[in-house]
């Protein structure tokens, strides 16, 4: 059986089509899909950008909570681009004024810089934030490793567990499996050698000596 949001996805893919893109009367259909997005752990950047465009169009029908789940939902596509795409189409007024947007700004600002630490620290100052976004902090997750791997080659186990949010270990041997890395007695994560990454590539330029003829005679 299909989910709700397969359902919905080919029906807003009509809306977005042509001049109906738009239309006013269809943010209750797209803000209901973004809703649906949250409830089912899934992801349609180009409909919730449409959503924030109406939003610019028609001011009066902006909905700061609607808003809030389409900046949550692209913080979760990490480390793309979407969420500063998302924030430059949000009035400033919006940005500064709206207590759960300002905050969700800041929870980004913090994962776009690497404070992970302070990031968890102030997701769990504002939990309410994330209701009904399913999935949101596993995502969170998948991208910090994604900087961890790109990072690292061995890592403290404690740092580890820190970064992910995840003090008491419950689910760091899960992030460990999935991505390979391995841990000594030392309580050192082997994540990955970097130099083995790295494939040496030469560059060969080739000149016949024709150009260099025509070269040496301009110069003369």
């Amino acid at each position: 059986m299909a989910s709700s949001f397969e359902q919905m996805r080919a029906n807003v893919g009509k809306l977005l089509r042509g001049i109906d893109r738009y239309n006013p009367e269809n943010l209750t259909t797209l803000e209901r899909y973004v809703e649906t997005q949250a409830r089912e752990n899934a992801y349609d950047l180009e409909a919730n950008l449409a959503v924030l465009k109406l939003y610019q169009f028609n001011p009066a029908y902006f909905q700061t909570h609607v808003t809030s789940q389409i900046l949550l939902k692209a913080l979760t596509n990490l480390p793309h681009t979407d969420f500063t795409l998302c924030k430059c189409m949000i009035d400033q007024t919006h940005q500064q004024e709206e207590r759960p947007i300002r905050q969700i700004l800041y929870l980004g600002n913090l994962l776009e810089t690497c404070h992970f630490q302070s990031f968890w620290t102030s997701l769990e100052e504002n939990r309410e934030l994330i209701d009904g976004i399913t999935g949101f902090e596993d995502s969170v997750r998948k991208f910090i490793c994604h900087v961890v791997g790109i990072t690292y080659q061995t890592i403290e186990h404690r740092l580890l567990g820190e970064m992910l949010g995840d003090p008491l270990d419950t689910q760091l041997k899960v992030w460990m499996n999935k991505y390979g890395w391995t841990e000594n007695e030392d309580g050192q994560i082997f994540v990955y050698n970097q130099e083995e990454s790295i494939k040496p590539k030469n560059i060969v330029e080739k000149i016949d000596f024709e150009s260099v003829s025509s070269i040496m005679a301009t110069s003369q």
